[in-house]
């Protein structure tokens, strides 16, 4: 389905630049024009992102893919422990 129709960009490919670590509607409008035009996708850019941090990037840089089946992940990761500081002598 396409998001932008300026400049012929589907769903697919904003999800793949996600996936490649952009985090935000500027960064997606750097990798492929989208959101550039009239400005009419953004806001669908953003859906497809998600909100608040970067959590793509955190899940890529552990390896995992960036996202599911029902969309991009949010929340920590179910299967790993918060990180502790060590303990102060």
């Amino acid at each position: 389905m396409y998001v932008c129709s300026c400049f012929g960009v589907t769903e697919e490919q904003i999800k793949q630049h996600a996936e490649s670590g952009a985090c935000t509607p500027r960064q997606i409008a750097s990798q492929c024009k989208a959101g550039t035009d009239c400005g009419g996708c953004v806001r669908r850019i953003q859906a497809l992102l998600g909100r608040g941090g970067c959590p793509r990037r955190e899940l890529l840089d552990r390896g995992r893919p960036a996202f599911g089946a029902s969309g991009p992940e949010r929340g920590p990761v179910a299967d790993e422990a918060p990180a502790r500081l060590p303990d102060a002598a």
